[in-house]
């Protein structure tokens, strides 16, 4: 009987070990569908059809106020931007490229030089925007390459790491994405610049810290990205989602 006891015990206490250390870890794809699930979980972003309104801050410039507009179903982008009562607007419809001035538009060569009114502007503004409010659901684009993951402690928080690089074609930064371990939530991404020969420049880059989580369309994302230096910590600037 003494010796059933033992081998039960014996059992038990490798079953409980077992339960720690053999549980199967999650593969870095993984950790990005569960994140997807978690922000996206009707998957409504391939169709988003809204705008969002920013307030951007950065220290020692007044606050740029932008209307952003997203629109899938008829490949509509557009962005109004106000800062010191000048107005810009970039909109790209399907192959169509739309550009004003203070609501006009009519302007001069100089004009447009001087406030950087250009078709390649709009299209920067249209990747900038699809890619960060995007996200994660923009892991899976063509062209990402989804690494490793790993178990960090970044800002006093443990998080789970994935690390994403990107096709020579799409971008040549370095990216990692911090999760939830237990909702993953998407709370911080960083982005390091790389050299010629594809390493990471240590200190290149920025980190931005996400929160208070925002529905739109039945998509969750930040409310409030705050943008840091990765060299030195300072701080870069701030945009609300209002």
């Amino acid at each position: 009987m003494r010796s059933i006891r033992s081998r039960f015990f014996a059992v038990s206490i490798f079953l409980m070990f077992c339960f720690v250390s053999c549980e199967k870890e999650l593969t870095a794809e993984q950790v990005v569908q569960n994140s997807i699930n978690f922000h996206d979980p009707s998957g409504n972003w391939s169709n988003f059809q809204d705008t969002l309104e920013i307030v951007l801050s950065m220290p020692g410039e007044s606050d740029r106020f932008s209307e952003v507009l997203i629109d899938f179903p008829e490949e509509h982008f557009s962005l109004v931007a106000i800062q010191d009562s000048i107005s810009k607007t970039y909109s790209l419809i399907k192959k169509d490229c739309i550009l004003k001035l203070n609501g006009s538009n009519s302007f001069s060569e100089a004009e447009a030089e001087a406030h950087n009114l250009n078709c390649n502007m709009a299209k920067l503004y249209k990747d900038y925007y699809e890619f960060l409010y995007g996200l994660p659901m923009k892991l899976h684009d063509p062209g990402t390459q989804i690494e490793e993951v790993e178990k960090v402690t970044f800002k006093n928080k443990e998080y789970l790491k994935v690390e994403v690089t990107y096709d020579e074609k799409v971008g040549s930064d370095i990216w990692n994405f911090y999760f939830d371990p237990e909702t993953f939530a998407l709370e911080v991404y960083q982005f390091f610049k790389s050299d010629e020969s594809g390493a990471k420049i240590g200190d290149s880059g920025e980190y931005i810290l996400l929160d208070d989580l925002k529905e739109i369309d039945g998509v969750r994302m930040p409310k409030i990205r705050t943008w840091y230096y990765n060299s030195d910590d300072s701080l870069l600037g701030q945009d609300i989602l209002q």
